[in-house]
């Protein structure tokens, strides 16, 4: 019997609420506890949490494994996952690859894609995200149009609906960002042929956040986004957030990824790119701004994002890949009081498994810094100041802001929606491992195996590490692949 096989057997209907769970392990926000019962509401949301249940009622759903919440993927760009692995050899007849020429090859496979394709495409990577431990995707949207750069007729969100669709038919959570996008750099040049169809103004991003909004699709929310500074003129980002007064939902923004954007914002606005949002009286950051990336920061900024209370989202694996740099994440993880919220995103999907992305957080600064437990937060040994504990328990609440706004509920609290990811207790990572050094096992004893069942506002999405339509998805995911990559 094939793994989606066992996983139809196992799961409950899709329709259906799993009202009482028991697990003998439990991430909670004091750190791990034991022999926790979980009470699934009718709403979706965790109705109540108790620990110390060693005799749990008979009608509960025993978990066969440590528990913890799903976490929110704070970014993404769903059409990037087919270039995925595709852009690891150097241009034909190019001396220095880097963020700049990868992203001319990106334009050439965003240029082919229409609804069809992106919904196969984001099925796929909806699934999995899923087994990689997300349960929620915050899309940063800005392919936008029809490839002459013409609206599409019969609905200009054509496209955003196809990535409704995916996250209906995965049971995955789904923020959509429409992206303010406009001008070709800072030096206000129109949009070069290869990105008319990222064209939308601050009206049209409004526009299309409301009309999402007022879809009310199922686990589907709103936000906006800015591409960046340079894609944006500063009347425009703050055409945007006048849009945005009063309104509670997200604000995305990359900033300060490369180092040449850094300088020819300088050049352009007088101001470095975190500097110039932190200052301006028309942007007014605050904990609804998201600022993603922010590579390149200087101390002075990252305390005005602190004292801001915006967050700040890494994509460790994706600033990797383009070599874009590290970022001083003790200074994030410090700063203030309480540090800066931070959350994990995953971007350009070279890696679809926030582990990883952990991982290789605190791996670069172990490089940067030629030291271990760079990210611990002092001398104490708990999971809570561990580095793995330290940056995931940030995230977890950080990925609540980044998709729904400040004051979101995540985790395994009462009133959260009820997320949760199982890991399988004969994984080898985690043969012989101590409960309290069970995160730790997760993030840094690799190769890990994707989590054994995943659970989405209280149904369950992946069972025995299977998605029921993976098979089917998979088989329309390679076809758009065949057909993206034909002559």
């Amino acid at each position: 019997m094939s793994r989606v096989a066992r996983a139809r057997g196992r799961r409950t209907a899709a329709s259906a609420l799993d009202g009482t769970l028991w697990a003998p392990l439990a991430w909670l926000p004091t750190g791990w506890g034991e022999h926790v019962l979980l009470q699934v509401g009718r709403d979706g949301r965790w109705e109540r949490i108790d620990v110390g249940v060693h005799a749990p009622p008979a009608d509960a759903q025993r978990l066969d494994g440590p528990v913890l919440p799903g976490l929110v993927d704070a970014h993404s760009h769903a059409f990037q996952r087919a270039f995925a692995g595709l852009a690891e050899r150097r241009a034909e007849r190019a001396g220095h690859d880097d963020f700049w020429s990868w992203r001319e090859r990106m334009y050439a496979v965003a240029a082919r894609i229409e609804p069809d394709a992106l919904r196969a495409i984001a099925s796929q990577l909806d699934v999995e995200l899923l087994k990689g431990g997300y349960t929620h995707v915050c899309e940063f949207h800005y392919l936008q149009r029809q490839a002459d750069g013409q609206p599409y007729a019969d609905d200009p969100l054509a496209l955003a609906w196809a990535l409704a669709d995916a996250a209906a038919e995965t049971r995955i959570g789904l923020t959509v960002l429409p992206v303010l996008y406009e001008r070709a750099g800072f030096d206000g040049a129109p949009l070069a042929p290869r990105q008319r169809r990222f064209a939308l103004d601050a009206d049209g991003t409004w526009a299309a956040c409301g009309r999402i909004a007022a879809a009310k699709r199922s686990h589907v929310h709103a936000g906006v986004a800015i591409h960046s500074l340079r894609a944006a003129a500063p009347d425009s980002v703050e055409r945007l957030a006048r849009h945005a007064e009063g309104y509670g939902g997200p604000i995305h923004v990359h900033v300060a990824e490369q180092m040449r954007e850094v300088e020819e914002c300088v050049a352009a606005l007088g101001a470095r790119p975190v500097e110039w949002l932190a200052s301006r009286p028309g942007v007014a950051l605050d904990g609804r701004w998201q600022l993603v990336h922010a590579t390149h920061v200087t101390g002075a900024e990252v305390d005005a994002v602190a004292a801001a209370r915006a967050g700040v989202v890494l994509c460790a694996t994706t600033e990797a890949n383009l070599g874009d740099g590290l970022t001083d994440l003790r200074a994030w993880l410090d700063a203030g009081e309480g540090g800066v919220a931070l959350s994990i995103g995953s971007d350009s999907h070279v890696s679809r498994s926030w582990t990883e992305e952990l991982r290789l957080l605190e791996y670069g600064q172990r490089l940067a810094h030629r030291a271990r437990n760079v990210a611990a937060g002092g001398a104490g040994a708990s999971e809570l100041q561990a580095p793995a504990g330290r940056i995931w328990q940030r995230a977890l609440a950080g990925g609540a802001g980044a998709a729904f706004g400040p004051g979101a509920r995540w985790g395994l609290v009462a009133g959260a929606r009820a997320d949760l990811l199982v890991a399988d207790s004969r994984e080898p990572a985690l043969l012989g491992v101590p409960p309290d050094r069970t995160l730790d096992a997760l993030v840094f004893s690799t190769p890990s195996a994707p989590w054994r069942d995943v659970m989405v506002a209280g149904r369950w999405v992946v069972r025995d590490g299977a998605h029921e339509e993976e098979d089917a998805i998979a088989a329309r995911f390679e076809a758009a692949m065949r057909a993206l990559q034909a002559p």
